[in-house]
């Protein structure tokens, strides 16, 4: 294919640190790599540029309970860096606040439109006790079905959209960076200090790792740190972080690490958790597979088809309260079986490399509406 010019419009980028940032990152990475152009457009405040890409920030505001999380406003320097771009497509990356100004820019400019379905809002919004989660989604269904082409994560990701009535839904799924989570990362001595004890046998080392915020449900974790034999190890940071560090006095909180320092720690875990139920994808769990960990997650979202119960991990039921724990007494009790379905994990994310994910959207979703360019028409 022709060296393309994509213009990225994300709700979220770096320095926020979450699935959508990670997820637009990645994909400027691989296209910048491959000599297309891109532009990416995404709230303030940060750099200016990406890897010699230019980064058009929009004004902002902080999210109520969730200040280091921005919400993009609408702005009229999004349609004039569209125009003065000319993109050949643009890439609405979870589209919500800004991705709705990116949608009408595109649509008065002619220019076609892949909206990426990345983050449950509504089931976001309740978690905060924000009212209107019916209307939330009706929104998100309003954006998608004007969209030219609409990607999602998982198959309950394209459930949720189709009931939306959103018709075009293509599976679009994730990377995982097979060369930095890998199971040659486990740090002996890291696990040795995580699990001792002042007696007895050394404890079972249960991790969570990413955003400590109310809608991952991460008050949950209350529950695995009672789990007999358990030492619980927190990575990551958010709201929630001070009123977990009082709950969980035991519990070792790492703050945010990244890089080598996040791998080290995924693969020096015994047993991976994750607690939220709202996930579209879960990245989290791919990252732990591939460090041949085993994993605990709900059966709801994005973990359905990354977790195969009893093959490649375990799945709890999120409404019952005693699920979660018992799963988690399962594996902390059966080194034979953290083993097996650790190694089965690791086989399982071999080839889902971020390179094959973003060369689907070259190859495949871009080219799709790239025939279907149309001329310019009212906004949405």
């Amino acid at each position: 294919m022709n060296r393309l010019k994509v213009a990225i419009v994300s709700e979220s980028f770096l320095p926020a640190v979450n699935g959508v940032t990670n997820t637009v990152r990645h994909c400027a990475d691989r296209l910048l790599a491959g000599g297309h152009e891109v532009l990416v457009v995404a709230p303030a405040p940060g750099l200016a540029s990406y890897r010699g890409a230019k980064v058009v920030r929009v004004r902002s505001f902080g999210l109520p309970g969730y200040r280091t999380f921005s919400v993009g406003l609408p702005d009229g320097a999004v349609g004039k860096a569209l125009a003065d771009f000319e993109p050949d497509v643009v890439h609405l990356a979870s589209p919500f606040a800004l991705g709705y100004v990116g949608l009408r820019a595109a649509r008065r400019l002619g220019i076609p439109t892949v909206a990426v379905y990345q983050t449950d809002v509504a089931g976001f919004a309740r978690q905060y006790g924000v009212p209107g989660d019916g209307l939330l989604d009706r929104w998100v269904g309003h954006l998608h079905r004007r969209a030219d082409r609409n990607l999602v994560p998982s198959t309950a990701s394209a459930t949720r959209l189709r009931r939306l009535g959103v018709d075009d839904v293509h599976l679009w799924r994730r990377g995982v960076d097979l060369s930095l989570f890998d199971p040659a990362h486990r740090n002996d001595d890291l696990h040795a200090a995580w699990s001792r004890r002042s007696s007895g046998d050394p404890r079972v080392v249960v991790g969570y790792v990413g955003r400590l915020a109310a809608e991952k449900e991460v008050h949950r974790l209350e529950e695995v740190a009672r789990v007999p034999g358990v030492r619980l190890v927190v990575v990551g940071d958010g709201p929630e972080r001070a009123r977990l560090e009082r709950a969980l006095p035991e519990a070792k909180f790492t703050g945010m690490l990244s890089g080598r320092d996040l791998a080290g720690a995924f693969a020096s875990l015994d047993v991976f958790v994750h607690t939220g139920p709202h996930e579209t994808f879960c990245q989290t769990v791919q990252e732990a597979q591939a460090s041949g960990v085993p994993v605990v997650a709900p059966a709801a979202g994005g973990p359905l088809d990354l977790v195969r119960h009893g093959v490649t991990g375990l799945l709890f039921d999120p409404e019952d309260p005693r699920s979660l724990r018992r799963a988690v007494a399962v594996l902390g009790g059966d080194p034979d079986l953290r083993a097996r379905l650790g190694a089965a994990g690791h086989r399982e994310v071999q080839g889902r490399t971020w390179e094959r994910v973003v060369d689907e959207l070259v190859t495949r979703h871009y080219p799709a509406v790239l025939g279907a360019h149309r001329p310019a028409q009212r906004a949405a």
